[in-house]
């Protein structure tokens, strides 16, 4: 450990007062804050990382991080605030923490871990802002919504004239057995559809 003292000239007369009679450096850290805080956002999470500048690697493996976002337009008074189980320099909001079409700001602290007892810390400064918004779940196409209607139409259309062709064309019921079983559904039925067509224009 160290000796802390303070000397000066007071009233004339020079005085030394004794401030940290045992100083250990070790125990009175304070880090700069995190840099670099960056985010992405998708439909299913929001991933944060950031970078430590000026934090020797003995100390990096170490270190505790506590992460704070909020709502954009609200005060930092009312943010979330989550410490973080890993010295990883990153972490994921899963998208049901997070309000669709708003936008967030998110910042980061850090200090060496309350589990370590060689070193002790204060936390930093909090870090410079990022601001992310979650991405909306992409909606179907109105174009495969129609694909799917006009398959679904055209199952009972093809019992239709499957049935047409079993009373109005004298096809044996054994033969129209041996059709059902064969079939698929939906997509062998949508295919042989056009089988039946052909099949209705050789009968006539």
């Amino acid at each position: 450990g160290y000796r802390v003292s303070l000397q000066g000239n007071f009233f004339g007369c020079n005085q030394t007062y004794m401030t940290f009679p045992e100083y250990n450096p070790r125990r009175h850290i304070k880090l700069d804050p995190p840099l670099n805080i960056q985010s992405n956002a998708t439909a299913s999470k929001c991933q944060i990382w950031w970078s430590v500048w000026n934090v020797p690697w003995y100390l990096a493996e170490i270190l505790q991080y506590e992460l704070q976002y909020k709502e954009y337009s609200m005060s930092w008074e009312v943010a979330l605030n989550k410490t973080l189980p890993s010295s990883l320099p990153q972490v994921e909001i899963e998208a049901s923490e997070l309000r669709s079409g708003i936008a967030y700001a998110a910042r980061v602290r850090c200090k060496v871990s309350e589990n370590e007892n060689s070193y002790h810390s204060l936390w930093s400064e909090w870090s410079q802002t990022t601001v992310f918004q979650r991405a909306d779940v992409p909606k179907v196409s109105e174009k495969i919504l129609n694909i799917k209607t006009m398959q679904y139409l055209f199952i009972p259309l093809s019992f239709g004239t499957l049935f047409y062709l079993f009373w109005n064309c004298k096809l044996s019921s054994r033969y129209v057995i041996f059709i059902l079983r064969g079939l698929t559904f939906p997509h062998q039925l949508l295919s042989f559809s056009h089988s039946i067509v052909c099949t209705m224009g050789i009968l006539r």
